[in-house]
């Protein structure tokens, strides 16, 4: 490895440690916050877009140790947190992917956080909590689950994929996506809805799903899982080769990545 590769893996490398205990101090105060009776829940959006307490708790602790880190580095967080830094790398975090499932107590949610350097995605963390599954990644030395490697599926039939989608607060937009959805089940195994797309990204990672879909995606839904999957052998992109955005997010292995895309834009999954 060059002078300059080691260096700059080594600069990662400590973005990287510094996410991942961020990360696991901030499920810790959401594990312990499940056991709390949570009376102060805000909506967003609609009325299915739930904030709590949690969230705005574990964004605050978040942010505060990244800048006790590194005063210079900008942060953007999905609770209101947008600041500008001077030193090219900028963190994107969602304190609890899966608001939702967090509230219920129902396992599928996470801690999502990405460095972001000169606006590349170069480190993703994403800590499952209730499933003790830390996933993470540095860009273009591979993806890792509780530090072991990870790949993703080896299925290249459609017919035998399992994918997973998620669906949007606005009720009209959520019944359109389920029309898509009606078309799509009979091509495929089968589909699951987990409700946080970190940690369905990170299914496709580990194969625990074979491949994963959603319309409607902020950046700190997916900074993270998708560098993961990419790093795990997945294509993640939009249905027109671009990166993932807002208008869509498809990752799966290549194989299976060109046999949805049409299908799904036929569907008009980008309009739904």
């Amino acid at each position: 490895m060059a002078d300059a590769e080691l260096t700059e893996l080594t600069g990662l490398t400590g973005l990287l440690e510094l996410a991942v205990d961020i990360s696991h101090s901030a499920a810790s105060i959401l594990t312990d916050g499940l056991t709390r009776v949570r009376t102060n829940v805000e909506t967003k959006t609609t009325g299915t877009d739930m904030v709590t307490e949690m969230d705005r708790a574990s964004e605050r602790l978040i942010v505060d140790r990244i800048l006790a880190a590194r005063p210079e580095d900008g942060i953007l967080g999905e609770e209101g947190t947008d600041r500008p830094g001077s030193s090219g790398v900028r963190w994107i975090v969602d304190p609890i992917d899966g608001t939702t499932n967090y509230f219920y107590g129902h396992p599928g949610f996470s801690v999502s956080i990405a460095a972001e350097i000169n606006g590349e995605i170069c480190v993703g963390v994403v800590n499952d909590p209730l499933h003790a599954e830390v996933f993470t990644a540095v860009r273009g030395h591979g993806a890792h689950r509780n530090g072991l490697p990870i790949a993703v599926s080896a299925e290249t039939r459609l017919s035998h994929a399992l994918i997973a989608t998620g669906f949007s607060y606005e009720p009209e937009r959520r019944r359109r996506q389920a029309t898509v959805l009606t078309e799509l089940l009979p091509q495929v195994r089968d589909i699951r809805r987990m409700g946080a797309a970190s940690v369905d990204l990170c299914s496709v990672a580990c194969g625990r799903v074979d491949a994963y879909y959603e319309r409607g995606l902020q950046p700190w839904d997916h900074a993270a899982g998708a560098l993961i999957a990419r790093e795990a052998g997945a294509q993640v992109g939009d249905l027109s080769g671009n990166d993932p955005h807002f208008e869509f997010c498809l990752a799966a292995p290549p194989a299976l990545f060109t046999q949805l895309s049409p299908i799904l834009s036929e569907l008009g999954a980008v309009d739904a």
